[in-house]
């Protein structure tokens, strides 16, 4: 039980001490930047994704 309570203990100051943590405006530059990478992404894999739909209907009609 002592080995549980000095793991979070020394765990709480870490985290309180040694961890770096990023200020707000970061933070928020941080979630815009991830926001318009995944919509960025989203919108290829999309293009992609209709791009073989497209080229897929396509060429089994010719059949």
């Amino acid at each position: 039980m002592s080995n549980i309570r000095t793991y979070i203990n020394d765990t709480v100051e870490e985290m309180k001490e040694r961890v770096s943590w990023p200020t707000y405006a970061e933070l928020q530059r941080s979630s815009v930047l991830v926001l318009i990478g995944s919509l960025i992404f989203a919108l290829v894999v999309g293009a992609m994704d209709f791009g073989f739909d497209s080229i897929l209907t396509w060429f089994y009609n010719q059949f």
